[in-house]
């Protein structure tokens, strides 16, 4: 079995190493005979060093001059070799027991796909409530996070990749389209629990409560206008890191 892990990256030289560093340490503590991997970080028109680091650091980099993450996300898979895709967000950190969940997963032949649920440290009390809200809906309508998103080669590319009309949320679209392929060929899609993944509570740090309140109610009052245009979610697209 071949697993391709790709990484969207924009301008993330600050934490591009930390990512694939865990990488590399989950990996080997999980390796077994047959199991073969590649990383693709793909530079989303960085104007930073993360292509450097990220080849220094011996990984294949792809170049996706437009800046979406689901078009990103999809440039990665076009170049990957693996059976399996893993995608997993710049600002995130596997862990070993994560990627043994993964692999057992896989080796089952029982599913289609995963997400995982999320632990960001450090976050404000409305922070945390937010994040188990999420968590809550993540297990209970099996929606995977963007910040990682495992699946079969197969079922990726037989339903469209991810959809880029949209600038985010694209991931829950996916994880829909996965569930309705796996269950036509008996297989399931599932969320993660035991080892959640770690990803950057930079968001909370970057912007304002009542910035977060303003993108999560633009979304949540007009979800299509919203998310089908960039310059409506300034929390994903204007830059700040």
């Amino acid at each position: 079995m071949r697993l391709s892990i790709i990484i969207p990256a924009f301008n993330e030289e600050r934490l591009i190493l930390d990512c694939l560093n865990s990488i590399q340490e989950s990996i080997k503590a999980n390796r077994e005979p047959g199991f073969t991997y590649e990383i693709i970080v793909v530079d989303n028109n960085s104007t930073d060093k993360t292509a450097q680091l990220a080849t220094q650091a011996g990984a294949m980099v792809v170049f996706e001059p437009i800046n979406q993450i689901g078009r990103a996300r999809n440039t990665g898979a076009v170049a990957a070799t693996g059976d399996w895709l893993l995608f997993v967000d710049a600002d995130s950190l596997l862990n070993s027991g994560m990627v043994g969940d993964i692999l057992q997963m896989i080796e089952s032949k029982k599913y289609v796909g995963c997400g995982s649920v999320m632990h960001m440290p450090n976050l404000p009390w409305w922070g945390n409530a937010a994040m188990q809200l999420w968590t809550a809906l993540s297990i209970t309508f099996r929606w995977a996070s963007g910040a990682l998103v495992v699946c079969r080669t197969d079922a990726f590319r037989d339903v469209g990749g991810f959809n880029q009309e949209l600038f985010a949320a694209d991931e829950i679209d996916l994880s829909q389209l996965l569930k309705k392929w796996g269950r036509q060929s008996g297989l399931k899609f599932t969320i993660l629990t035991r080892h959640p993944l770690v990803t950057s509570p930079r968001k909370v740090q970057l912007y304002t409560g009542r910035e977060i309140a303003m993108q999560f109610f633009s979304v949540l009052f007009s979800p299509r206008k919203a998310l089908q245009n960039k310059e409506k979610l300034p929390i994903w697209y204007d830059g700040r890191r």
